[in-house]
């Protein structure tokens, strides 16, 4: 993890915050019917966040490696226009949406928690983990938050970027 001075300067740069989806804005946990239909659970307080940093002028972007109407839903109602599931290639995704927006990789953040993320956080210029993430992870990240994944991780990762604007 870097020093205090060095994450609040990345952080005022963040014009683009890229999110992972299962364990970053729910708890992790699919809870899953008999029929097929799946249920996750988000953080209220998450999604507020998310519409303020929206507002403020930063644009963001789900992407999951998992296909998900609750995620697609979800998105919609947050006002999140670039939603990419059943994403194999994360590194990818984020040159694409880089090159979309116009942007340069220390303008972007990614919050992660898994394995699969180490590679697009690795490329950011701010990259956070929640606080029950990988270890790996939480040691690869610029940021680990106190809060754990879809308990308002990403709420506080917001008010950082925010905070530095």
């Amino acid at each position: 993890m870097r020093d205090n001075s060095e994450i609040r300067d990345r952080a005022g740069k963040i014009k683009l915050l890229l999110l992972d989806v299962d364990g970053v804005l729910t708890d992790g946990r699919i809870y899953l019917d008999r029929d097929g239909g799946e249920l996750k659970s988000f953080h209220v307080r998450d999604g507020s966040a998310l519409i303020r940093l929206r507002r403020a002028g930063v644009s963001l972007a789900l992407v999951s490696g998992r296909r998900s109407g609750a995620v697609t839903r979800r998105a919609e109602e947050l006002g999140i226009v670039d939603i990419r599931q059943g994403v194999e290639d994360k590194v990818g995704v984020f040159r694409e949406l880089l090159a979309r927006h116009s942007l340069r990789a220390e303008e972007a953040a990614y919050i992660g928690d898994d394995l699969a993320d180490l590679p697009v956080m690795r490329e950011v210029g701010l990259s956070a983990a929640p606080a029950d993430g990988h270890p790996a992870v939480r040691a690869a990240a610029d940021y680990v938050t106190s809060r754990r994944g879809g308990e308002g991780a990403v709420m506080e990762l917001v008010e950082l970027i925010l905070g530095e604007r």
